[in-house]
C-alpha cells in the first residue's frame, strides 16, 4: 500500500480530485474486498501506466492474495482483444460481421483463478475503459444475472474510472515536472 500512497501524494494539485477518489473508490463501497481489489488491478493494467499498475497489484495482493491479482491480469488481457473485435463489429454495424465466428479463445473466461462473477466485474471495468459498448452491455447482464446489484456494477466502474484518472493525472504531472518551461511558453502573455 505504501507504492500505492506514494504515488496518490504524486498526483498534481490540478488533479487533487482524483487523489480523493481515489482514496476513497479503493477503501469503501459496496464490493468485496477481492472485487474492489480486481477491478483496480484489471483497471490499472488496462490504464497502461507501469508505475500504478505495479502499486495497484502489490497493495492487491497483500490485501488479497495473488489469484485476484492474476485473474485481473487475465481479464485486462483478454478484454484487450475482445473490446477491439467487438467493437469493430458493432461500429461496423454490418450483419455479415456478427454472423462470422470470433475464433479467438478465452478459456480463462470461464476458468478464472477466482470465480467467475469476480472475473466479468472485472472484465466489465476493463470494457467501460476501452469503451467497448458490447462488451459492457455483455458483461453488466452476466454480472446482474448473476446476482450482483446496479450498486456494486456501479462502484466497480467508478474505480475503473477514478485508475483510468490516476494514470492521466499522473502523466500530467509527470509532464509538467519534466517540460514546466513549455507550459510557462504556452501561457497567455508569456
Amino acid at each position: 500500500m505504501e507504492a500505492l500512497e506514494q504515488l496518490r501524494s504524486a498526483i498534481p494539485d490540478a488533479a487533487k480530485d482524483i487523489r480523493l477518489n481515489l482514496q476513497a473508490v479503493l477503501r469503501g463501497g459496496s464490493l468485496s474486498e477481492p472485487q474492489r481489489w480486481g477491478v483496480a488491478a484489471a483497471a490499472a493494467v488496462a490504464a497502461r501506466h507501469p508505475r500504478l499498475r505495479d502499486a495497484v497489484a502489490a497493495a492487491a495482493v497483500a490485501a488479497v492474495g495473488p489469484a485476484v491479482v492474476e485473474d485481473a491480469r487475465a481479464a485486462a488481457a483478454l478484454m484487450a482483444m475482445n473490446n477491439v473485435y467487438y467493437r469493430f463489429r458493432h461500429m461496423v454495424g454490418k450483419p455479415v460481421y456478427g454472423e462470422k465466428p470470433a475464433g479467438l479463445r478465452m478459456n480463462r473466461l470461464v476458468q478464472p483463478a477466482t470465480n467467475r462473477v469476480d472475473f466479468e466485474l472485472m472484465a466489465l471495468a476493463v470494457s467501460a475503459i476501452n469503451g467497448c459498448e458490447s462488451c459492457v452491455r455483455a458483461h453488466e447482464k452476466t454480472v446482474t444475472d448473476a446476482g450482483l446489484t446496479p450498486d456494486r456494477v456501479n462502484d466497480a466502474v467508478r474505480i475503473a474510472a477514478t485508475i483510468q484518472a490516476t494514470a492521466v493525472a499522473l502523466e500530467a504531472g509527470a509532464a509538467e515536472e519534466t517540460e514546466p518551461r513549455v507550459l510557462e511558453a504556452a501561457a497567455p502573455g508569456a
